[in-house]
């Protein structure tokens, strides 16, 4: 039996409706995320899904020191609290280091621990304390039965909100492969299972000095996965990808979301129909 996760006015496995966490993968400027997430939420409401909005104020496992990170925590988290307060959107980033828990804490609904950083035992503790749902992004190196270690970090705190977010296995030089058995077997340890149909087609430090990637694999992954049991689908989306300051290359553009959802929709539908008639 899969744990109901409650975000708000949102809640997530255990039978609940697909959900999407969406948004840049980071912070380029106010305009523009003001935009993406007035675009998420709008989207939201006309297809009546659930939605997280998501995006980083400072992206710190970039792949060259001269990339783009983001605003910083400072400037990233007043322009979240004003999506936040001015859209009413749930709101998840990912922090790098313990010294920003605590600030990101009193603006995120979400706290996500970054896959790079999903051993790092002290580091997660002290998010699972600071009493925020927890996203774990299971590292590209971890087996899917060794999510289950990090669950237990995180519940021996006596925080039991947690999303476990599957986004590729790291299989030779600058690739990722989804091994969808991962999702059945991350459902093992009762929580709801997200999959992240952008990361798991980047193609890691592939473009020399930066990550490559190929968006057009994301709707046939995020539709498998849907297919293969996922709580919810993460996608990083962008106005004009090819312009993003990051992860352009694996971001899907804002004007193609209508028809995945609705297609997203139809397989969460027909499953649980399917189930009902069992």
């Amino acid at each position: 039996m899969i744990k109901t996760i409650k975000v708000r006015n949102i809640s997530v496995g255990g039978g609940s409706p697909l959900l999407i966490i969406a948004g840049p993968c980071v912070i380029e400027d106010k305009k523009t995320t003001i935009h993406i997430a007035r675009y998420l939420k709008e989207l939201s409401l006309k297809l009546d899904v659930p939605l997280i909005f998501k995006a980083s104020y400072d992206k710190a496992n970039r792949t060259s020191v001269n990339s783009f990170r983001g605003p910083g925590i400072n400037r990233g988290l007043d322009i979240l609290e004003k999506i936040k307060s001015e859209l009413g959107l749930v709101i998840l980033s990912d922090v790098h280091s313990v010294n920003e828990i605590k600030d990101a804490a009193g603006v995120l609904d979400i706290i996500q621990i970054p896959a790079f950083l999903s051993r790092q035992t002290d580091f997660i503790l002290e998010i699972a304390r600071a009493g925020k749902p927890v996203n774990i992004k299971k590292g590209q190196f971890l087996a899917p039965w060794d999510i289950k270690n990090v669950v237990e970090k995180i519940t021996s705190t006596g925080n039991t909100d947690i999303l476990i977010t599957e986004r590729g296995t790291m299989y030779g030089y600058n690739n990722l492969v989804v091994d969808f058995r991962g999702i059945q077997i991350m459902h093992d340890t009762g929580y709801p299972v997200i999959f992240d149909a952008t990361h798991s087609v980047q193609l890691p430090g592939g473009g020399g000095n930066r990550s490559g990637g190929d968006r057009k694999f994301v709707p046939a992954l995020a539709l498998a996965a849907v297919a293969a049991g996922a709580d919810g689908i993460f996608m990083e989306v962008h106005p004009d990808p090819d312009r993003a300051l990051c992860d352009g290359p694996n971001s899907l553009q804002l004007d193609s979301l209508n028809n995945l959802i609705i297609k997203l929709k139809a397989i969460r539908e027909a499953i649980s129909r399917a189930a009902t008639d069992i």
